[in-house]
Order: C-alpha cells, then sequence, then structure tokens
C-alpha cells in the first residue's frame, strides 16, 4: 500500500497582521464623509423643499430654486359654451363700430396679452379711426378676479349696495396707512379699491364690454339702436336666434345685453384670458428656476427698504392656492407727470383726475381721491409699450426711475 505524502507547514513567524495605518483610517473616513456631502448636496439640489430652510436658501442662492414651492389652484380648460364662442365672435367683430375698423381685439389683442398691439400711447379710434384716446386700454387678462369698487376695508358680501359717496366722507378723516410689501397696516386701508377701468366706473364685465361701443374716441356709436341695428346685420345673426330664442331682436336692449352677456363669458370661459404660465408661476411651484438678475430683482421688489414694490404688487399666492395678481386692486395717487403728446391734454384746462372727473362722476365731490388711478396687475408688464393711466412712459426702464 503506497503512502502518501503529507505536506509539512511551514512554522509561523509568530507575527499579527498588521492593522491599517492612521493615515489610511483618515483617508478612508474623508472619502466617506465626501461621498455623503455630495450626496446631501445633490439631494438639496435636486430637493430644496426637502433639506432645512437653511440650506433650501443656501439653494436659492445658488441655483435660482424656490425651496418652498406650493401647487397652484388654475381655472380647469373647459370648451367653449355656445354662448362664449357667440361672444367670441362678437369680440373679434370690426362691424359693430361705426368706423367698421375696430373690434374688441383692436385695442385688446390675444397677441398682446390682450392689450394694445402697438407703442402708442393711447389707441386710435373714433368713426374715422382717426381719434385719440384719453388712456391706454389695460389689459383683459385675469379680470375674472377683479373685486367690485369698494371703499375702505372689504365688508364682504352685502345685500344692500353701498353709498359710496357716504363711505367716501365717513373716510375722508382716516390717514392712509404707509403699504410695506409683506406687512399688514396697523390701521384698516380706508381707501378706494376694485373695479374695472383706469377709475372702477363699472363693476362687470358685461359693462366693461358696453362702455367702448358709445365711446366716440373708440368704437363710437351714436346709441345703443346702432349697436342693436349692427347685430341685426351681423352673419352670425342666428346664433342670436338660436341661443335666445326668436324674439331676442325686438328688445334692442335686451339684445344688446345678451351680446355684452356673451362676450363676458368669453373673456371667463376662455383659457388665454387666465392661463398662469409665467415663468414666475413656474418657479413658485417649483418647476423653474430663476437666473441671478432675477432673483436679485425679486429681492429688491419684496424689500420694504428698497424697491417695495410688493406693498401695491402683490407677489405671494393666496391663502387657497391661487396665482398671485400682482396688486392689491387699490387705487394710488403717484403723481406722475402730465402727458403733453395726448390730445386732450393740449386743453390746458383738462384734468384726468381719475376717480373724481372727468369719465367717472358719481365720486367727483370727493376731493381726496382725485388723482387717484387703479393700481394695475403686473402681469405680463413687459408686453405694453404705454404706462400709468396717461402713457407717459414708454418703457420699464423708464417707470422704474
Amino acid at each position: 500500500m503506497p503512502l502518501s505524502v503529507v505536506p509539512v507547514a511551514e512554522p509561523t513567524s509568530g507575527k499579527t497582521p498588521r492593522a491599517p495605518s492612521p493615515r489610511k483610517n483618515a483617508l478612508w473616513c474623508l472619502a466617506a464623509l465626501l461621498v455623503g456631502v455630495t450626496g446631501i448636496c445633490a439631494w438639496a439640489l435636486a430637493f430644496p423643499s426637502q433639506v432645512p430652510a437653511t440650506v433650501g436658501e443656501i439653494v436659492e442662492d445658488l441655483t435660482g430654486a424656490n425651496p418652498n414651492p406650493v401647487t397652484l389652484q388654475r381655472p380647469a380648460a373647459v370648451k367653449l359654451s355656445a354662448v362664449a364662442e357667440l361672444g367670441k365672435k362678437l369680440f373679434f367683430d370690426p362691424t359693430l363700430s361705426a368706423s367698421g375698423r375696430q373690434s374688441c381685439a383692436s385695442c385688446h389683442s390675444p397677441g398682446n396679452a390682450f392689450g394694445p398691439p402697438n407703442k402708442l400711447s393711447v389707441q386710435l379710434g373714433g368713426p374715422h379711426m382717426t381719434l385719440e384716446g384719453y388712456r391706454p386700454p389695460p389689459s383683459l387678462m385675469y379680470l375674472y378676479r377683479q373685486p367690485n369698487f369698494s371703499i375702505g376695508p372689504d365688508a364682504g358680501e352685502a345685500d344692500v349696495a353701498p353709498d359710496l359717496a357716504q363711505l367716501a366722507s365717513q373716510a375722508a378723516s382716516t390717514q392712509k396707512a404707509r403699504k410695506n410689501a409683506g406687512a399688514v397696516p396697523a390701521t384698516p386701508a380706508m381707501v378706494p379699491q376694485g373695479g374695472l377701468f383706469w377709475d372702477g366706473r363699472v363693476d362687470t364685465l358685461q359693462a366693461q364690454a358696453s362702455v367702448p361701443m358709445l365711446n366716440p374716441v373708440e368704437m363710437a356709436n351714436t346709441n345703443m339702436d346702432d349697436v342693436s341695428d349692427k347685430l341685426q346685420r351681423t352673419s352670425y345673426k342666428g346664433d342670436f336666434l338660436k341661443l335666445f330664442g326668436p324674439n331676442i331682436f325686438r328688445s334692442k336692449d335686451l339684445a344688446i345685453s345678451e351680446a355684452m352677456f356673451a362676450i363676458a363669458r368669453y373673456q371667463v370661459e376662455e383659457q388665454s384670458f387666465h392661463p398662469y404660465s409665467s415663468k414666475y408661476d413656474y418657479w413658485l411651484e417649483g418647476k423653474a428656476r430663476l437666473s441671478q438678475a432675477e432673483l436679485h430683482g425679486l429681492r429688491l421688489f419684496n424689500d420694504p427698504n428698497k424697491g417695495n414694490c410688493a406693498g401695491c404688487h402683490l407677489c405671494k399666492a393666496s391663502a387657497d392656492a391661487l396665482p398671485p395678481m400682482f396688486t392689491d386692486y387699490q387705487y394710488e395717487a403717484l403723481g406722475v407727470p402730465r402727458n403733453n403728446k395726448l390730445a386732450a391734454n393740449r386743453n390746458p384746462g383738462f384734468f384726468d383726475m381719475g376717480i373724481c372727473g372727468p369719465f367717472r362722476i358719481d365720486l367727483k365731490g370727493q376731493t381726496q381721491y382725485c388723482g387717484m388711478f387703479l393700481t394695475p396687475t403686473l402681469r405680463n408688464v413687459a408686453t405694453r409699450h404705454a404706462f400709468f393711466h396717461n402713457g407717459v412712459y414708454g418703457s420699464l426702464a423708464a417707470r422704474r426711475t
């Protein structure tokens, strides 16, 4: 039987394995720390809202990301109703004007945020499209959120219409509080607020649509009978009959009322009047990042000791997550220079005093409001070329100074 040879193990030296050096341990710890920090930084950069506030502010400084995003509530996109479709036809129809060349869209162009499509201080109109208007047409966007005209703090819903002259008299002795960005005034703001046009003289989109129809420097119809006659000659007269019945034109007032209502419905239902699709909206939601210049501008805008713009042009989402409107809907007397280029201002006796005249007459005796005009929204302001109630400035740079 063959013998197997078992290899003889070499004797050990009796030494224990050498432990890693302190230098190697330090390098490994440093590497792990770097990996951890890199991971945390990457997480903070990607999700600034999910890190401590101090870290979020640093990320905002570096990247322009919003560390406190919100989910904004926008109106749902809907198919236009039959009434709104009729309103759309009316909105773009120049035959409703005395000149036959001016429609609502002439001064409120969809391609220019439903504002003027040119660089004129005021728009031309009248029977021959040669007469200057008195004020720059405001944008029609987002007007569905415009509150009714009132004086003083919001009184909520009321069954009886307020007596504006009485409210004005009561508020006359109340000192107006200074408005600061991000701060609530210590005393109630007893000031005019809400309403449409620069002087708030109407409250509804329906009434707002009817005013240019008779304005001699706009659509320049002689009276509402002229408007009714034009409605009956439109190519879409059948839409009126279908929607409102065969007797709709027997009452001229009713036909005009339904026409203006249809225009209002178009403005409410058509999503392009209130898209809330600006970069700022997306930044609020954490879907966009501001450049360093934009971020710096926003901070100046909100700083009560510097720009203090947000004192009037509110830029935060509401408590119920509605997008900001960049206005407090109040009226201010800023004392901007007289625009001597306007035809109306060539008359040295003409003064546009806003709330107390000449186009609004119910508060003409409340002289404490003379020179006050509505604070406009700053949404889509970069598309405009005429600023303030008389278009005296033609650029944002001039407006800023």
